[in-house]
């Protein structure tokens, strides 16, 4: 049996299926001098810190109508951030709230030494991976995100937030739905929506912007999109330099290697 995800069947206890989204962004930028390179790693970290990501993470929360029992997070050095947050389906009582949880307020951060969180079959990740070589002129970043969730909410829901909430040029998606649970007869339940793409889940005027591709393994109920940005807008890509300053030769030479660096990851190969 399978229903929308807006819809809900009759069932005998709690909803125990797991619903895991894992969201994997890339965005790649020329930067050939040193410094641009530093500079576009200083950009990155400051665009991307650990207070931005906790909101996105929070909005993300809102969105599918969970809430937020803990949050932890932090910066790295020389650079990258990681936030986690645990979150429940249902809003709970303050007092059966574990006292450990912050409840979403960061404010309870300040008073403790040390933080740790704890993962369940509801929460939150996300890390940052900024990245560049000395001898090559393209450097990336990368952004994991987990959501991991239980019961009617679903994190298909913040896919089109996630994926215009960062620079977006090579996007991985993977969603897996895991365990079953039993309807009033006692039938069991692997799915409990219908799905048959990941693209489903994302606006058409997003996905004119990509080619996609799939990889899906319906009797195991996994599902694998692949997209790439279309069109490369050499502004966008260039780091403190204005592409009319550089010769027209110049401009196509830096397309061509953006466009083999984001081929390749895409791909997950080295293809040049």
């Amino acid at each position: 049996m399978r229903l929308g995800l807006n819809e809900k069947i009759r069932l005998y206890g709690f909803n125990n299926l797991t619903k895991t989204l894992s969201f994997n962004i890339y965005d790649v930028c020329y930067a050939k001098t040193e410094k641009e390179k530093q500079d576009y790693i200083k950009y990155i970290d400051e665009q991307y810190n650990s207070e931005r990501l906790t909101k996105i993470l929070c909005d993300v929360t809102e969105m599918i109508g969970a809430h937020v029992l803990n949050i932890s997070k932090q910066d790295y050095e020389p650079q990258g951030a990681s936030v986690n947050l645990l979150i429940t389906e249902e809003a709970l009582p303050f007092n059966l709230i574990d006292s450990s949880c912050n409840k979403g307020d960061l404010s309870y951060l300040k008073t403790r030494e040390t933080v740790a969180g704890h993962l369940d079959k509801s929460h939150l990740t996300v890390h940052t991976y900024p990245e560049f070589h000395p001898n090559k002129d393209i450097s990336s970043f990368r952004v994991d995100i987990d959501v991991s969730t239980c019961g009617q909410i679903s994190p298909l829901n913040a896919l089109d937030y996630l994926i215009g909430s960062f620079d977006s040029d090579v996007i991985t998606i993977d969603y897996r739905v895991r365990g079953f649970t039993r309807d009033v007869n006692g039938q069991k339940c692997f799915i409990d929506h219908d799905i048959t793409s990941i693209q489903d889940f994302i606006d058409k005027d997003t996905l004119k912007k990509y080619d996609a591709t799939d990889i899906n393994v319906y009797q195991s109920n996994i599902y694998h999109t692949k997209m790439m940005i279309k069109e490369i807008e050499l502004g966008n890509y260039l780091f403190n330099t204005d592409p009319y300053e550089l010769t027209p030769s110049k401009r196509m030479e830096i397309r061509d290697r953006l466009s083999k660096e984001m081929i390749e990851i895409h791909a997950g190969k080295n293809l040049y």
